[in-house]
Formats: C-alpha cells, structure tokens, sequence
C-alpha cells in the first residue's frame, strides 16, 4: 500500500513530474476519447451529473452564483466548455498545458466557440487567473496533476479570481486510501480526506459534495466539491 509519503518522492523531483505529464498528453490523440483515457463512453453520464450539481448554485437571487464567466481548467480540446460551461455561461475561457488541445478547440467548439474569452496555455502550477474575473472555476481531472503544495497554491490564486458568490469545483477520482501514483501520465490519485485537508489549507470550505453515480466499476470513485 503507497500511503501519503509518496508525495514527498514527487515533491523532491517536480521537474519530471511535470516534464513527463506534459511528454505524456502530448501523445494524446485530441478527441474526447483522447480525453477520456478511453472512457469516452461515460461523457455523456460525466456532463449530466456536472449539470445537474452545478445548476443547484446558479441563478438570480441571495447567494447565488452568476454565469458570466467560467473557466475551464485542465480544458483539454474543450469537452467540458462545450457541454457544460457554454450553455450555462455568457464566456469562458479555457486553460490546459498542451498546445495542440487549445487549437483543436477552436474547431471542436463550433459556432459557440465564438463565446469564448481566452485560451490559455499554461501548467496550473504556474497559471494565475484573473483576479475578480470568474463565477465558476471548474477544476476536473486534472489536480492530480499537481503536487499538494501547488494544489493549494492554485486554490488560493483560484479563491482570488472569483466573482462574489462565486465557485470552485473540483471533479476528481479519489483513492481509498493515501497517495496512489500513475507511472502512465505522471499524476496521483489523493484519498477524500487528503484532497479535504489541502482544500482547508487554501483558505476554502466544502458547501457541497457528491460521488459521480453511474461510472464503470473499475474506475476509481469520482467526487464532485464545490468550494468558496
């Protein structure tokens, strides 16, 4: 059993951790498939469980959270932009470490496209929102990316770039226990009460939570968190 301490491995030697992620998304055909890790299957599951939970905080009215702008982090060629964030969203702009995803965007994202603010190529590790810019910050699959002390660095400039009302969502596989490293893509996978615990030390607190439902049965669970 790999327990937390193997995050102290990644930490002393975050240059190729990083370096190889990027090596391995490069690789990646630009598809939702691609996307997907060949799941591309449970898209359709994915955006209707996100919808449903992200439309429990949006609208007119005390506390609520607008929908003028979202960012969509660890984009990809825009799956979640153009099923999710688009439709509910004036703009959105997109945010992903690879190149050839973002421009594969621009032509993947269709007419709605056009409703898009920015694309932005950047490892979150190093990316900085715009400060006050953002009603919903949607963070899905792709904090295992990140080394716990990024993480929580990139929740607090996150924390910074929101809107009042406004939201973080982290969407994310969790383990059963501890830090299990992904040799394939250079990531990891945190337990519930780590991904808790780094949550805490970026000055946000857990309003609401869920586990995706429906997913095959041989992936890890999938938990949704939304964050203020």
């Amino acid at each position: 059993m790999l327990l937390p301490d193997r995050m102290g491995d990644i930490a002393e030697d975050e240059a190729s951790f990083y370096s190889n992620a990027e090596d391995y998304w490069k690789e990646v055909p630009p598809t939702v498939d691609g996307m997907l890790g060949g799941y591309g299957r449970i898209s359709s599951i994915d955006i209707n469980g996100s919808k449903a939970f992200l439309q429990k905080f949006l609208g007119e009215g005390e506390g609520k959270t607008g929908t003028g702008c979202a960012l969509d982090c660890g984009a990809g060629i825009g799956r979640i932009t153009k099923r999710l964030l688009l439709p509910l969203f004036n703009t959105v702009d997109l945010v992903d470490v690879t190149q050839e995803f973002l421009d594969k965007a621009k032509t993947y994202l269709g007419e709605e496209g056009k409703r898009v603010g920015k694309y932005l190529c950047s490892g979150l590790q190093d990316f900085v929102p715009e400060s006050g810019r953002y009603d919903v910050i949607w963070i899905q699959w792709v904090i295992g990316h990140l080394t716990d002390d990024h993480l929580v660095e990139f929740l607090r400039r996150c924390k910074k770039a929101l809107q009042p009302n406004g939201l973080i969502v982290i969407k994310d596989n969790v383990s059963y226990e501890g830090v299990v490293p992904d040799d394939v893509d250079s990531s990891v996978c945190r337990d519930l009460k780590i991904v808790h615990s780094l949550v805490a030390r970026a000055g946000l607190r857990i309003i609401h939570e869920e586990q995706q439902m429906n997913f095959p049965k041989e992936i890890y669970q999938v938990h949704t968190l939304a964050l203020r």
